[in-house]
């Protein structure tokens, strides 16, 4: 890796560029198989270990935590908006992606030819999205390349589309300086990393099921804010969010879900996802 230095001030040659979000339910009744098998075998063995992965994490969603989501009529992500107990959510080197996933794409298709599946699960939203853009809230900040390692309480998965007459442009501007900071500012909402869609099939092509619901609009901004306290702490606060982003009639949530960090190599919350 390396090191470069722009008027004296260091900037590293570790940038996020594309990541893998796949949001999965275990069928009734497998779900401690299933967290086994995942974490054990499919975490490593389909992606980490891939070229240019430098970072995954996984994240779930108990009872509690869905029963947070809204909107509820929403079909944005999660169609219903419960589905999806186990989140992943993988790092991919700028400039690189291509390349690990057209690795990813091989991998998993031998693993399951090798018995190395899990076909009790169904995907609620598996998707690829790059154009990272984010917002932090310390001038100091832990960058979002270090955010799934640096042990956060929580996460937070919020889906924005412009309002109606809202250009891509107004809506980002408003975001960067009126919502997010209302947001951020003096809470344990630490950092935001925001997407845009790639197209179904462009990576995931190879995938041997169902993924779910299918990426959004190109104009609609995947979020992810990383959390200091648990998400029930704060949950007023993505509330309030969205209900601003309304009432300025600048933007619309499509979608908002809480989720906390597995504990590896326990069966932790598997008996609290229904």
């Amino acid at each position: 890796m390396r090191l470069i230095r722009v008027d004296d001030e260091p900037e590293y040659g570790v940038a996020l560029g594309s990541i893998l979000v796949s949001l999965l339910e275990p069928e009734p009744g497998t779900a401690r198989e299933f967290n086994r098998w995942y974490e054990r075998d499919h975490f490593y063995a389909g992606c980490m270990i891939g070229p240019w992965l430098f970072a995954g994490k996984r994240w779930v969603a108990t009872r509690a935590m869905k029963d947070l989501r809204f909107p509820v009529d929403a079909d944005a992500v999660a169609a219903p908006i419960d589905r999806g107990s186990y989140l992943a959510t993988y790092w991919v080197l700028e400039g690189k992606h291509e390349e690990h996933f057209a690795w990813a794409g091989h991998q998993v298709v031998d693993l399951y030819r090798n018995g190395r599946g899990f076909m009790e699960r169904r995907h609620a939203h598996t998707v690829l999205v790059n154009k990272p853009e984010h917002h932090y809230r310390d001038d100091d900040p832990v960058p979002i390349e270090l955010a799934l390692d640096a042990g956060y309480a929580g996460l937070a998965v919020v889906a924005v589309d412009p309002a109606d007459g809202v250009s891509d442009d107004e809506l980002g501007s408003h975001l960067e300086r009126e919502a997010l900071p209302a947001l951020m500012n003096d809470s344990p909402v630490a950092s935001m990393v925001s997407w845009r869609y790639l197209k179904m099939g462009e990576g995931t092509e190879n995938a041997p099921m169902d993924l779910g619901m299918p990426p959004g609009p190109p104009e609609r901004r995947l979020q992810m804010f990383f959390l200091e306290v648990a998400p029930e702490e704060i949950w007023d606060r993505f509330r309030a969010y969205a209900e601003a982003l309304s009432a300025a009639g600048k933007g619309d949530v499509r979608f908002a879900a809480p989720f906390l960090p597995t504990i590896v190599g326990t069966d932790i919350y598997t008996d609290q996802l229904w």
